[in-house]
């Protein structure tokens, strides 16, 4: 019998690359809001035992940082509750639940990379309700990924380097914060590992726990969006903005309603010796995706 996965979020950046990866390894049953809604425990139950999976893959979230400052009953209903049920499920089905956190449960104040036992400590509601899902997940007895990442891209929804390019061409000047430091993951890139991990689960040559999950090196905002839009420029995006024209400013100037951590950096020592593998570093990926959204807009 080929191994069954079930997807939760597969409409997001993650989960669409998850339906590229996950379908060579078993059969895939993806689902988005229409077949479950994870505000709704009962419809969340139906899908899980009428599919009975041996892999639960939780790649939806509620990841509005700032809203969910207003919104702590959704982003916790989502994050943590619906979390919790998943692993309640997996345990009864002897099921493996793999599951993404974020650098947010950390309050970036060490001044290192953080490794997975680094005791976590989230500023925000954002971080507050993934840590809370990391718990539940942890006390429920089931088997269990868990990989923290962090500034995730990809291709569908939106993200810091899609709304850099969109400023590019409304800007002749702009201001990024240039004090926080962190390292880019592409949404590729997490289901690639994700593809690896899950036979490695199987197999006996990874066992259970929290693994960070992010590229080698690490940059800050303001150097990240030069490097976009100078990769855009050169590969032949019409933009007005500058790579000098972007200018770095320190976070205390430009407040947001959610703090965020000044060090996002992740030490992922253990998962490259787990699965012995070398994770490429964070420009080459931020390279690659600005050439294919260069490429998908000349198609259109």
């Amino acid at each position: 019998m080929p191994v069954k996965i079930l997807l939760f979020g597969k409409t997001g950046q993650v989960g669409t690359e998850l339906i590229r990866t996950l379908p060579q390894l078993g059969q895939l049953k993806p689902c988005g809001r229409e077949e479950a809604n994870l505000e709704d425990q009962e419809s969340m139950k139906a899908v899980i035992r009428s599919y009975c999976p041996d892999i639960i893959v939780n790649a939806a979230a509620y990841t509005a940082v700032d809203r969910a400052e207003t919104e702590p009953d959704k982003a916790n209903s989502i994050n943590a509750e619906a979390v919790s049920l998943m692993a309640e499920e997996a345990k009864c089905l002897d099921a493996w639940l793999v599951h993404y956190s974020t650098d947010y449960v950390f309050d970036g104040t060490k001044d290192q990379p953080y490794i997975e036992t680094d005791q976590p400590n989230p500023l925000g509601i954002y971080g507050k309700s993934k840590l809370q899902g990391e718990g539940s997940i942890r006390r429920s007895g089931c088997k269990y990924l868990i990989f923290r990442t962090s500034w995730v891209y990809g291709a569908h929804g939106s993200n810091f380097i899609k709304t850099i390019l969109r400023l590019a061409r409304e800007r002749e000047m702009l201001d990024v914060v240039a004090d926080q430091r962190g390292a880019p993951t592409s949404a590729v890139q997490i289901a690639e590992i994700t593809a690896q991990a899950i036979p490695a689960i199987l197999g006996g040559t990874m066992g259970a726990g929290i693994f960070n999950l992010a590229p080698s090196g690490d940059t800050t905002w303001h150097e990240l969006a030069r490097r976009v839009v100078s990769r855009a420029r050169q590969s032949g995006m019409l933009l007005d903005l500058k790579p000098e024209q972007i200018r770095p400013i320190k976070t205390k100037d430009y407040p947001t309603p959610a703090k965020r951590p000044m060090n996002s950096r992740l030490d992922t020592s253990l998962l490259t010796q787990t699965l012995d593998i070398t994770l490429p570093d964070w420009q080459s990926e931020v390279d690659c995706f600005i050439d294919y959204l260069v490429r998908e807009e000349a198609r259109q």
